[in-house]
């Protein structure tokens, strides 16, 4: 499941070249210069700032996530919704009425009727398709006619009834199909928070090494700036012996502007990268400072295409929440098909039913008396030709094969998105590399440039031109480093390894 890491030194910190010049005298303009860089580092909190803390704050606090797991909930309401449908079903009915028939025919008063009736039962709906009803009533009726043989008379019954779809609707594949839809839409739902939560990782990987980036890069431009104020304050030094000329001091002051508005342009970068983290792992916290970050150890390996692929296929939630579709719309195909049939329903009923002056005697007599009924029916209905039902069962063949060709789409740009990650980390192990030797090249190009210089034999221009190769070598070095990094989460995220390279553990559904 994981790759084999062979573990290897901390690549060295670019930072951490140190140039063993001292600062003469600052100029007025190198003192506002750092002043503000000051300003800027100040605002970062001392203590250090960990990719892991930052991970773990991004999991509880980014608001995509937190929108995510909305769905998760409701996935989880659907589901107990449509396990609802089986659950049993009370209903209680009471009435009362009162009716007198005038006769103004006769001198005989209106016959005057009381009724009271009560009914109470249960429904229940079972896997193949069936509805069970029992149900219990009661009747009281109260008259003034002399004549009624009971005054008042009750009337109880107790039925059972069933009915069963034969055709459409029958059996438990259809009738359990709404529930292992909501089951799988649940699976569904956890997948899509799971991607969710990768990206994030990923994201937060990529904010925090570009704030690494823009603070380092920051003090690349600093250092860059106090080379250049020192050439310029030793050649207005030498322009009052007359070692150098006039030209030599206005190209010195010609980069040492030149650096101040590269350190200015980097102290902006530094505050939009503190904000892209804040943004990422807090809710309107822009405000707060942030500690000291860096890059962490970096263990190489070597890329393998088929174990990622393997791995992107097995855990990449897209890909295997495509899967989960296909089977819901089988579940749907299953469905379309048995619905093609005419609808045949058996209906079965039979109950007692009794009669007496008093509420005992009636419940008593009820399962020993003679009243009872019971009926039994068909019912058939078939719509001429099922085109509508025809309709839907192509509709249903036709949505499942649109998402097995997305899911071979998904597939295919999946291998896609390997390979390319697979090929970015071998880049960058390679660049890193390149540009570290480049670094040290540029270095011994300067040194050698400001020996010429101090001899004599160069000029501040090429000087200057040694400095920018070396500022230049410096930062491409500390971006290979920060791409490396990235292409490595980029394939963490496509293969689902950021879960256990980061500890991570999602709650069951």
């Amino acid at each position: 499941m994981h790759r084999r890491y062979r573990p290897l030194a901390q690549l060295p910190s670019l930072c951490a070249l140190a140039l063993s010049l001292t600062l003469a005298l600052p100029h007025k303009a190198l003192a506002q210069a750092a002043a503000a860089a000051t300003t800027t580092q100040a605002g970062a909190a001392s203590e250090p700032l960990s990719l892991q803390a930052c991970i773990d704050r991004a999991l509880q606090k980014n608001f995509g996530l937190a929108i995510q797991r909305f769905d998760a909930a409701n996935s989880r309401e659907a589901l107990t919704i449509a396990r609802a449908d089986y659950d049993p079903a009370l209903t209680l009915t009471t009435g009362k009425s009162v009716n007198q028939s005038d006769n103004p025919d006769t001198s005989l008063v209106g016959t005057r009727n009381d009724t009271f009736s009560a009914r109470a039962g249960v429904t229940q709906k079972v896997a193949t398709g069936a509805t069970l009803s029992l149900t219990q009533s009661l009747n009281r009726r109260g008259t003034n006619n002399n004549f009624a043989l009971l005054n008042p008379a009750y009337n109880a019954d107790l039925s059972l009834s069933v009915s069963q779809p034969l055709l459409r609707g029958a059996g438990t594949r259809v009738n359990l199909a709404p529930i292992r839809r909501a089951e799988i839409g649940l699976e569904i739902a956890s997948l899509n928070t799971t991607s969710r939560v990768l990206q994030v990782v990923r994201d937060t990987e990529a904010a925090y090494y570009a704030l690494v980036y823009a603070r380092e890069s920051l003090k690349v431009r600093t250092q860059s700036l106090d080379l250049a104020q020192r050439l310029y304050d030793e050649n207005t030094t030498r322009l009052r012996t007359g070692v150098v000329t006039d030209l030599d001091v206005l190209q010195a002051e010609v980069g040492v502007e030149n650096a101040r508005r590269s350190v200015l342009v980097a102290q902006q970068s530094v505050r939009d990268a503190e904000d892209r983290l804040l943004n990422l792992i807090g809710q309107f916290e822009f405000d707060q400072a942030l500690g000291t970050v860096a890059l962490p150890p970096t263990a190489t390996f070597s890329p393998d295409f088929e174990l990622s692929y393997a791995l992107a296929r097995k855990q990449q939630p897209e890909y295997r929440s495509a899967a989960e579709q296909i089977k819901q719309l089988q579940l749907d195909l299953a469905t379309a098909r048995r619905n093609r049939l005419p609808s045949l329903d058996l209906n079965v009923a039979g109950g007692y039913n009794t009669r007496d002056s008093t509420l005992g005697r009636t419940y008593n007599r009820l399962p020993d008396g003679d009243g009872y009924t019971w009926q039994i029916d068909l019912a058939l209905r078939m719509p001429w030709g099922l085109r509508a039902e025809k309709a839907r069962y192509n509709t249903a063949l036709n949505n499942l094969r649109r998402e097995e060709t997305r899911l071979r789409q998904i597939e295919q740009n999946l291998a896609l998105e390997v390979r390319s990650a697979v090929r970015a980390v071998e880049t960058n192990l390679e660049t890193v590399t390149i540009s570290r030797k480049a670094t040290e090249l540029s270095a011994r190009q300067y040194e050698l440039e400001r020996a010429r210089f101090d001899a004599g034999l160069s000029t501040s221009r090429r000087v200057l031109e040694a400095q920018d190769d070396l500022e230049t070598a410096r930062v491409a070095e500390l971006q290979s480093q920060v791409n490396l990094r990235t292409a490595m989460a980029e394939l963490n995220r496509i293969d689902g390894t950021s879960l256990a390279l980061y500890n991570i553990e999602l709650p069951a559904n």
